[in-house]
């Protein structure tokens, strides 16, 4: 089907920002793909997100941490939809895209991770948390990743960590070297790795006497990520301001 074989078919009309990145290209070929999508532009560094004013129906936006939150203000100035793969976002930055979203009567969607496995292990993490004494999380990227922890992993701690409300803290008998016990995350100790040969991966321990649960989402390749991208795109106009989490998405 040609590209104005889908607009007279009334596909959605998508731009990506980071196009030229490694996650960006993937999500290009990915929407490509799509019989009722339909990609209208390629943005990348210099070029300024308020050009799909008109242009675009959703924005998918894969940059870095200190891009991303100008990048999806500019979005909803222009009544562009932003679907949003970037980590290291801070609960700060959530809130003013929250306030914005909905001053502007805009949408916006940030997931920490769009691959279902990473879903389902975070959801099963918050559900196993309450029955364990210990727990710890590892994240395990590629050494191109520039933030640390992983968004993945701090969404997991701070699921795990409002799972726990009201129990004792883990316990840690730690008096020295505290900086090899990774970040503390809500009481809950965070490690990131950086190795090359990783793409995306997460480990959660949870450790009760004599037992414990491991829970391992793998992501090898960046086609894992595409088809909770593509539920987000055909799905954040009709979200109301900001939605954050894949798990929003499914039943």
């Amino acid at each position: 089907m040609t590209s104005l074989e889908r607009i007279r078919l009334g596909a959605m009309r998508v731009a990506v920002i980071g196009a030229a990145g490694r996650m960006g290209q993937t999500v290009c070929a990915a929407v490509e793909g799509a019989s009722d999508l339909e990609l209208v532009a390629r943005l990348d560094e210099g070029d300024d997100p308020r050009s799909l004013a008109g242009l675009a129906d959703v924005a998918v936006e894969f940059t870095i941490p200190s891009q991303s939150e100008a990048n999806v203000h500019a979005l909803l100035e222009v009544g562009v939809a932003a679907v949003v793969g970037t980590t290291g976002w801070t609960e700060e930055a959530l809130q003013r895209v929250r306030e914005h979203a909905q001053q502007a009567n805009g949408h916006a969607f940030i997931a920490p991770n769009f691959a279902l496995s990473a879903v389902l292990a975070m959801r099963f993490a918050a559900l196993a948390a309450p029955h364990f004494e210990s727990v710890e999380v590892i994240e395990l990227h590629h050494p191109n990743k520039v933030d640390a922890p992983s968004g993945t992993a701090l969404h997991t701690a701070r699921g795990i960590a409002a799972a726990r409300t009201g129990l004792p803290a883990v316990p840690d008998a730690t008096q020295e070297g505290f900086a090899a016990r990774g970040m503390e995350i809500d009481g809950v100790r965070v490690h990131a790795v950086r190795l090359a040969g990783m793409v995306a991966h997460e480990e959660i321990l949870l450790g009760n006497p004599g037992e414990v649960l491991t829970i391992r989402a793998d992501s090898f390749d960046r086609s894992s990520f595409m088809p909770g991208v593509l539920l987000a795109v055909r799905k954040v106009t009709g979200l109301p301001g900001l939605t954050v989490g894949l798990d929003a998405l499914l039943d």
